[in-house]
């Protein structure tokens, strides 16, 4: 397999999680805006931070709002974590390998791209805002539901299941850290009420909470829900599942041995993490980020290893676009 072909395929499976994620993201922080107490302002530049893009966004725009924020995130085509720049450079990447991958999938990524050029604008009011996010989850659904059962699991495959459960990983770090932000940020002003009702919303966005309750025969409480998003291997959006599914992917793969050693010490920082002393020392935030930091350079030794061969401007542009 050509290494061009293998990192479109990277970047596709990375994209494509990170549209659904996004929006999961945008989802979860609308509820919140809806069950938080009135005496509680929503902090909108804590999901500007959380997405890795507040340097871009504070260069354009002086102050954090929520029409501003929405915008920026969902429709503006300069930001590389926004719904319309990952749609458009999902459909970029599967179409110029077209010829490797159903036909079917090229039809559908290219309604779910007309689909947001459409109504990501109208989007931004607050009114059909949720439908519009949950149309976008329902399109990536129906794209991996299909890809899973009508491509060969081959070479292909695989490293379109690389790149999503690499984003996976790091898409979920950053939806806990909705509920590690905004708690801190009113921890003086919120009920505790609201710390059950927070934590819940962080599990509805990640479509969890039936399973988590499955699990976790107790009240909703951030200790458990942070432990089972972060540390849960049998839920497939959690971290600890999301690098279960890459270390399976690279084993494959020819050359993985760096790879895996940074896949498997992960996994080793993952399971000794004890999340209730964390919570309780308000270091949820900074464990959060330096796991980001940790799947990062899971990024770096993959594009080392598998797509080191050129550095022209288009490879340089979709390396950056990582949030």
């Amino acid at each position: 397999m050509l290494s061009r072909v293998a990192e479109r395929m990277y970047w596709f499976g990375r994209y494509l999680e990170r549209v659904e994620n996004t929006a999961r993201l945008v989802n979860v922080n609308a509820n919140l805006l809806l069950d938080l107490p009135k005496s509680v302002k929503h902090i909108w530049d804590s999901l500007i931070h959380i997405t890795g893009s507040g340097e871009l966004f504070f260069e354009k725009h002086g102050k954090a709002e929520e029409r501003n924020v929405i915008r920026f995130i969902l429709a503006d085509t300069s930001n590389p974590g926004s719904i319309t720049y990952s749609v458009r450079m999902c459909r970029e990447n599967v179409r110029t390998t077209r010829e490797i991958m159903p036909s079917e999938s090229w039809e559908q990524i290219n309604e779910l791209h007309l689909f947001v050029k459409q109504h990501a604008n109208n989007a931004q009011n607050r009114e059909g805002r949720h439908e519009f996010l949950d149309e976008i989850i329902n399109y990536c659904h129906q794209i991996n539901g299909f890809l899973s059962s009508n491509m060969s699991h081959d070479e292909t495959f695989n490293f379109i299941q690389v790149g999503m459960n690499l984003e996976r990983a790091d898409m979920t770090s950053r939806i806990v850290d909705v509920g590690c932000m905004d708690l801190l940020g009113h921890k003086e002003t919120i009920p505790d009420a609201f710390d059950n009702i927070l934590w819940m919303n962080v599990l509805r966005s990640l479509s969890a909470y039936q399973m988590y309750k499955q699990h976790i025969h107790d009240r909703v409480n951030s200790n458990d829900v942070v432990s089972f998003l972060i540390q849960d291997e049998y839920f497939p959006r959690t971290v600890a599942f999301a690098l279960s599914e890459l270390n399976r992917c690279i084993s494959i793969l020819p050359r993985n041995d760096h790879a895996l050693r940074q896949i498997t010490r992960m996994q080793r920082i993952i399971g000794e993490l004890e999340v209730e002393k964390i919570i309780a020392s308000e270091k949820l935030h900074e464990t959060l980020d330096d796991l980001q930091i940790e799947l990062g350079k899971i990024h770096e030794l993959v594009m080392h290893t598998w797509f080191d061969y050129l550095t022209d401007s288009e490879t340089t542009q979709e390396a950056q676009a990582q949030s």
